[in-house]
């Protein structure tokens, strides 16, 4: 038996660091507003499968573009230092894991959209397209970060057509608002690497505007997804709980951009992580709490 073989980690251990490598519990990201949506398309409680086809397509979906982006970008990943301790630059999966993973991902969760309805069948390719294309954009547009929302900003409209088999300006709002909130965070996330991106000349915001600049265009993001936030609760006549919710969501945004500045991003993860999943949880939970109230 071969070193390489032998020293291969077990089934399951390459599962853990599977999930670990596409950051599984960062779901909570785009997840939430799926399920905001589904509630706001039924006008309360979705049947629990089709909850549950709605999760399983999120799922599938985020996996896929993550395994993809790991995928792609193992090389770049490599050559810095703050990535070269993932999964595959570190030895602990081989690309040939990784492309299967991204295949049956894509499979998956084109199965998962033909049990929903023949729409979301007919729409996962260009889903899929959005998805894995993104993560080749930062090689030539420094608009990567906008593609990036569109991919998350596409589970609220998602979540729609799989209640009500249709698209509609009100998932569409919803989902420009995530669009321009998924933007914002990646803006500030990448302003860590500007150095390394320019040596590699790869493409971001930051490269091109420097930090500081890029700093005030992501506030600005994040001020454009609270107005549509409150465009959309005026759309679907939301009651107060869902307007505190925004209220709590612009609490949390306005000290995700206190905790860095362009001479301190020590306290990135913090607010790229922590602060973002409050986010979509905290709409979430107000969107539900309206619909019922």
């Amino acid at each position: 038996m071969s070193t390489d073989v032998a020293s291969r980690p077990g089934v399951l251990k390459r599962v853990r660091v599977f999930l670990e490598m596409i950051k599984i519990s960062h779901s909570v990201f785009a997840l939430p507003f799926a399920i905001a949506a589904a509630f706001l398309a039924a006008e309360g409680l979705p049947p629990a499968l089709l909850l549950l086809q709605v999760v399983l397509a999120c799922v599938f979906a985020r996996t896929a573009a993550m395994s993809f982006n790991r995928l792609v970008d193992a090389d770049i990943d490599a050559r810095n230092p703050r990535t070269a301790i993932r999964a595959i630059p570190a030895g602990l999966l081989s690309r040939r894991d990784v492309a299967f993973a991204t295949f049956l991902s894509c499979m998956l969760f084109v199965l998962t959209a033909a049990w929903i309805n023949s729409l979301a069948l007919k729409l996962s390719p260009l889903v899929l397209a959005v998805l894995l294309g993104y993560s080749l954009t930062k090689r030539f547009t420094q608009v990567s970060h906008l593609v990036l929302g569109l991919a998350l900003g596409l589970s609220p409209i998602g979540a729609w057509v799989a209640v009500r088999a249709e698209v509609a300006t009100l998932p569409a709002l919803l989902g420009l608002a995530v669009l321009l909130w998924t933007a914002g965070f990646d803006i500030i996330y990448a302003c860590q690497d500007v150095a390394f991106d320019r040596q590699e000349k790869l493409h971001s915001i930051p490269c091109r505007w420097g930090v500081a600049r890029s700093l005030w265009i992501s506030r600005i993001f994040h001020c454009g997804t609270l107005a549509l936030l409150i465009l959309v609760g005026l759309t679907a006549s939301l009651t107060w709980p869902y307007f505190v919710g925004v209220a709590a969501v612009a609490a949390i945004l306005l000290f995700e951009h206190s905790l860095v500045r362009a001479d301190d991003l020590s306290r990135v993860d913090m607010a790229f992580f922590t602060m973002n999943g409050m986010v979509s949880l905290a709409f979430m939970a107000a969107t539900v709490t309206s619909v019922f109230f």
